[in-house]
């Protein structure tokens, strides 16, 4: 008679073994070093959130999330905007709303990213943009991409899905679910470069649906069916991958502190639970540190990840678009 171990040292173990050079496994991930906070948001009644596909957080560490309200995702995309506010802006502590924007702007909500002066950057699939909106959304101080007309040239995108500034106010976005590019933009808006294109070599993808810049300038892209995180230098040179059974498929990718890279893995799309929805932290070298979440609808569950995003204060927030809400992760302390 054969045993089998099913304890989540065992399984971490295993895991470890199968991801190979790329990803390797940090001593002490066995347990999660994250919880869910309970209770959290405490959004007022009638205030529903819909399909939250993008979570962001600002310099005060309030939360931002953009969801579809609503409205949920199906082609063709309808070409009205929806009437009910799309963006939540809650505090980060309490759990409060603070403000909600966005109503009669977008068709289809995707991504969210903050820079420095916590401007908000959003894409929106449906109508092939991305924008750049004031910290309190009144004002619309960028607009890239032509309305309802997909392109693959310097001024057109199709299906764009997130975005990642620099210091500088340059920035990248990741032209996902058609273009398969990463396209680099001067800080006025102004095409710079690009790099991509469809498969499953160094430096090409199969969709990018997130992206992010770390402190040293590299560019770190949810290559999302291809089931792996690629690395680039600032001018789109391939750097490393990281991929495995620990890392999954990521759909969202956060910087933490000390470089630390925060990843949600969407799941493979099967159904099977054990294969669903995780947050994963690794450290700059692609060492998974922590797993946590799972499939379902309880605390710290998701039904589908699609975004994560990490607060200056080392919370950890977790758009989940199928489950319809956001989650807040607290860091525990190190037992003795």
């Amino acid at each position: 008679m054969v045993t089998i171990i099913q304890s989540p040292v065992f399984t971490l173990w295993l895991s470890c073994l199968l991801i190979g050079r790329a990803g390797l496994c940090a001593y002490g991930a066995a347990l999660p070093r994250h919880e869910a906070v309970r209770d959290w948001p405490a959004l007022p009644a009638g205030h529903v959130l819909g399909q939250c596909v993008a979570v962001g957080t600002d310099s005060r560490n309030n939360v931002l999330v953009f969801h579809r309200s609503g409205r949920t995702w199906s082609t063709p995309f309808p070409t009205e905007t929806i009437t009910a506010p799309t963006v939540s802006v809650i505090e980060g502590k309490s759990g409060k709303l603070l403000a909600a924007w966005g109503a009669n702007e977008f068709i289809m909500p995707h991504g969210l990213s903050l820079d420095r002066e916590d401007n908000v950057w959003l894409t929106d699939v449906g109508r092939h943009q991305v924008f750049k909106f004031s910290p309190d959304g009144q004002r619309l101080l960028l607009t890239l991409g032509e309305r309802g007309v997909p392109g693959a040239d310097a001024s057109h995108f199709n299906l764009p899905t997130d975005v990642a500034v620099l210091a500088d106010g340059s920035f990248y976005v990741s032209d996902g679910y058609k273009n398969t590019r990463v396209v680099k933009f001067t800080a006025d808006g102004k095409y710079d470069f690009e790099w991509g294109g469809k498969g499953a070599g160094q430096g090409q993808f199969n969709l990018p649906h997130g992206v992010a810049v770390d402190a040293t300038g590299r560019v770190i892209v949810c290559d999302r069916t291809n089931s792996r995180l690629q690395v680039f230098d600032p001018r789109g040179k391939f750097l490393t991958e990281w991929k495995g059974p620990l890392i999954g498929r990521p759909y969202g990718v956060s910087i933490g502190a000390e470089g630390h890279v925060f990843l949600i893995d969407g799941g493979d799309g099967t159904g099977k639970t054990a294969e669903r929805p995780r947050a994963v932290e690794l450290d700059a070298e692609g060492r998974v540190l922590d797993r946590f979440g799972g499939f379902g609808t309880g605390p710290g569950e998701f039904q589908l990840g699609h975004d994560i995003a990490v607060a200056r204060d080392g919370s950890v927030y977790v758009a989940d678009a199928a489950g319809k809400r956001v989650q807040k992760f607290a860091r525990q302390a190190a037992k003795p």
